[in-house]
């Protein structure tokens, strides 16, 4: 499959040879960049070279050898543990949002992009106070989503939530009590929307099926279609969620 970048298209990777290995370099255009950008993202997903409007081929290869040894460097050193501090790569929504901090003492955090058009998270405040404030947003952000998500899929079901909250559990993405409290791992808001909502619905099935029959799957993938390959997701991605924070 090619792209486009400036006139020519672009392969959709490229493979560099090392003494020590070969390294698969994804390529993304991106006509808002300003240079070319060589990034690890956050979901372990291989490194990608972003080539800018105007680019092409024989650069971005260029570009990607004259980098090869720091990018080595990264992928051997990659730190299993995210503490979310400046500079960090956050999943948000699926997507990858790098911290920035803005300089300002107070303000909330706010959605925003670098200067290169990337996905940021912008924070405010002292940068020993950033993972903090980090992590309660995101923990927000994930309470409100499954909240709404909760409530549509109980209001098709016609069943009635009696409370929703949300935690830092690890062995399971969500659960439903039969007084029908719902909680849910506030991690899911890092996974795509398509996955947080799977588990929404999940749970909320279990408020007419407290068990994982026939019946309860049935009524999932009528409230998300996406049930099959979310679990699918889940099972080998989940695990990197619990590396953030």
């Amino acid at each position: 499959m090619l792209y486009r970048a400036g006139k020519k298209s672009l392969p959709e990777h490229i493979d560099i040879q090392t003494d020590t290995r070969d390294v698969r370099i994804r390529l993304r255009a991106n006509p808002r960049a300003q240079r070319y950008l060589l990034r690890i993202p956050a979901d372990r997903s291989g490194p990608v070279l972003t080539v800018p409007k105007g680019g092409d081929l024989a650069r971005a290869e260029k570009f990607a050898r004259q980098h090869i040894n720091w990018l080595v460097e990264r992928l051997q050193g990659r730190p299993d543990h995210v503490e979310f501090l400046p500079g960090d790569i956050v999943p948000f929504r699926g997507e990858d949002h790098v911290i920035v901090p803005t300089g300002k003492l107070r303000g909330l955090v706010s959605l925003g992009e670098t200067e290169d058009g990337y996905p940021a998270l912008l924070v405010p405040g002292a940068d020993d106070h950033i993972p903090r404030k980090v992590t309660n947003w995101l923990k927000e952000q994930a309470r409100k989503e499954l909240t709404q998500r909760s409530e549509i899929h109980a209001r098709t079901i016609g069943r009635k939530i009696t409370g929703i909250s949300v935690r830092d559990t690890r062995s399971r993405w969500g659960s439903c009590a039969s007084n029908g409290r719902i909680s849910y791992s506030w991690r899911l808001i890092l996974a795509p929307p398509d996955i947080l909502d799977y588990v929404a619905a999940h749970e909320v099935a279990h408020l007419q099926e407290m068990n994982h029959s026939a019946r309860f799957w049935r009524l999932c993938e009528q409230l998300a279609p996406q049930t099959p390959t979310a679990r699918i997701w889940l099972k080998e991605n989940g695990q990197q969620l619990h590396g953030f924070g």
